[in-house]
């Protein structure tokens, strides 16, 4: 986990052990968050109708942690959101050490690079899975972890299914964002906001503790 020749808070460089889990394929999508709010009665987000962010396929924005962490209890009790290390583990698709989902190859050689993600994110499973059959790891929009962020945490992290810290004001992201001027961010690279915050390039992905559940086809 980390990059040694990456930023500050991406270092040192570390072996950890995470339990096995399930991930979503993709990131929570339009359609499935509305079926949520609207059992829930949570507002929609300011910008669910606005032309760039309203298809029902492109991934929901603008949703707060407590957001995020409300529609996984929802879903019930065996779901949750990611935990930092599972996060990275299930980008790199099981390779350790790659700088992006797909291998070492620069951002800029993607399919179309140039003219994707120009006024909001894309939807869902537009590019190719990794080895994982994982869509948009990295790209598209960033994605809500369970852990609270310390930048020196990995100098502390314990081996086995870390967490983050016991406490904190700001939340772990991972990911990339369609509205960064490098639009696709390294498997190691980390992010944060509080929790509290409902940014247009901010969304998650789902994880389930059990390893007995079969994953959805």
């Amino acid at each position: 986990m980390g990059q040694e020749d990456g930023r500050d808070e991406e270092r040192p460089a570390h072996r950890v052990r995470v339990d096995g889990f399930w991930l979503g394929r993709w990131q929570v999508t339009n359609a499935e968050y509305d079926v949520f709010r609207r059992e829930t009665g949570r507002p929609a987000s300011k910008y669910r109708e606005l032309a760039a962010f309203a298809g029902a396929e492109q991934p929901v924005v603008a949703v707060s942690w407590f957001d995020a962490v409300g529609y996984c209890e929802w879903l019930g009790e065996r779901f949750r959101l990611p935990t930092e290390a599972e996060w990275e583990w299930a980008a790199r698709g099981g390779s350790e050490g790659k700088l992006y989902p797909w291998g070492n190859e620069p951002v800029f050689e993607r399919g179309n690079y140039a003219g994707r993600w120009r006024e909001g994110p894309e939807p869902v499973g537009t590019s190719a899975p990794n080895e994982y059959g994982l869509w948009d790891m990295c790209e598209n929009v960033h994605e809500w972890c369970l852990d609270w962020y310390d930048p020196r945490y990995y100098a502390v992290s314990p081996m086995e299914n870390p967490r983050g810290p016991a406490e904190g004001v700001r939340r772990a992201s991972r990911g990339g964002s369609w509205r960064h001027q490098i639009k696709i961010a390294r498997c190691a690279a980390r992010s944060s906001i509080p929790p509290e915050f409902c940014y247009a390039d901010y969304g998650f992905r789902v994880a389930c503790d059990s390893t007995e559940m079969e994953p959805r086809p």
